[in-house]
């Protein structure tokens, strides 16, 4: 569709474009969701183990599926331990009141980082936090020079908020997905410890980061003295974050956590689900890296008048630039098929037996799209 879309916005032919609702012109078309990784739905084996799960009261701390979730999420973030939350909104939210306990407290962080943008400063509106953010460097990082100088202003003075806490996000979602390096971790959290100020990572993507760079998810956080960890991204559960640090932390996050409304009962079938997007982990994240490369590539060998990649892809997410089209008409455009892809009769859409309907080949050598 999107070089049909390059095609038909360079050479004037809109009317070429025919609106699909699941067919046109007795071709069935197949439609892939590229909006977020949150849109995924569990399958079935990950069905069967919310069934199976072996439930408890968790408020009481007595789910065994909970409790085995996070002792192994434990294990793989190399932290004492975690604690399983609704959201990864939550997480942050109970992470940051953890650290900063006196109301005006300050959290640096990027002005386009989620925490920031996406979550209703919450830090501000329920724990009385005073957040200073910074520019985004373009890879998602934030310069360290003004890291220090921003720490360094409140010290000792009646007139600055003390700053408690820095915050970053790897993966970084505003800057396309981009890896924050491990090195340029490990000198934020030495300048942090010289001066009494502790680093919180929000790792809602924290599992596509470590894929990336083909490290244990411990070699990131390692570097961090709280994380979280969002299981309805890329792993595919439904619903589920973690809160992960040294067990004081986490005690004190369990109490955050019930003020906070986050307690659940038998929330056991819930962490079956995210014990069943751990379990192949870096085989599915790895497939999502490859197959963004791959649409990004297509993408920039159109060399579309209308649609460009702004940022390098680094995991699973394109950043996609448009240019010249309205946005309703972009959406039109979008979910329609053009009339040579008629012509050609190929949409790619699965028939019964694996193979697309219309070119009669597997759907992974289909000409057109591989849609899996």
């Amino acid at each position: 569709m999107l070089r049909g879309l390059a095609r038909a916005a360079a050479q004037g032919h809109g009317a070429l474009w025919a609106r699909g609702s699941g067919s046109l012109a007795g071709v069935l078309t197949h439609v892939v969701d590229l909006r977020s990784d949150t849109v995924t739905k569990p399958g079935p084996a990950m069905r069967h183990a919310m069934a199976e799960a072996v439930v408890g009261d968790d408020d009481y701390g007595e789910d065994p599926t909970v409790r085995e979730l996070q002792a192994k999420a434990a294990e793989l973030l190399g932290v004492e331990r975690t604690l399983f939350v609704p959201t990864n909104t939550m997480a942050n939210l109970i992470s940051v009141m953890c650290h900063c306990r006196r109301r005006g407290s300050q959290l640096l962080l990027g002005q386009e980082c989620h925490l920031h943008v996406y979550e209703q400063g919450g830090v501000a509106q329920i724990a009385g936090v005073h957040s200073h953010p910074l520019p985004d460097l373009p890879h998602g990082t934030l310069d360290l020079a003004e890291l220090e100088r921003l720490i360094t202003r409140g010290l000792g003075s009646p007139y600055h908020p003390v700053c408690e806490l820095i915050c970053l996000e790897n993966t970084h979602s505003s800057s396309g997905g981009r890896v924050l390096p491990i090195e340029y971790l490990r000198q934020v959290h030495l300048l942090a410890r010289s001066y009494g100020v502790r680093v919180h990572l929000d790792g809602a993507r924290l599992m596509n980061a470590a894929v990336a760079l083909r490290v244990p998810p411990a070699r990131i956080v390692e570097h961090c003295d709280s994380v979280s960890l969002c299981f309805s991204k890329g792993l595919g559960a439904p619903v589920g974050a973690l809160v992960g640090g040294p067990k004081d932390f986490i005690e004190d996050a369990w109490r955050l956590r019930k003020a906070l409304g986050g307690g659940m009962r038998q929330a056991g079938v819930l962490a079956a689900a995210a014990l069943v997007g751990l379990a192949d982990t870096e085989e599915v994240l790895l497939r999502d890296h490859q197959n963004a490369q791959r649409f990004a590539k297509g993408l920039q060998e159109l060399a579309s008048p209308v649609c460009s990649v702004e940022a390098p892809v680094e995991t699973n997410m394109v950043m996609v630039r448009v240019d010249g089209l309205p946005p309703d008409e972009l959406c039109r455009r979008l979910q329609a098929v053009s009339a040579d892809e008629v012509a050609q009769g190929c949409c790619c859409s699965p028939g019964p037996s694996g193979q697309c309907a219309p070119c009669g080949t597997a759907m992974s050598q289909c000409r057109t799209l591989n849609w899996r």
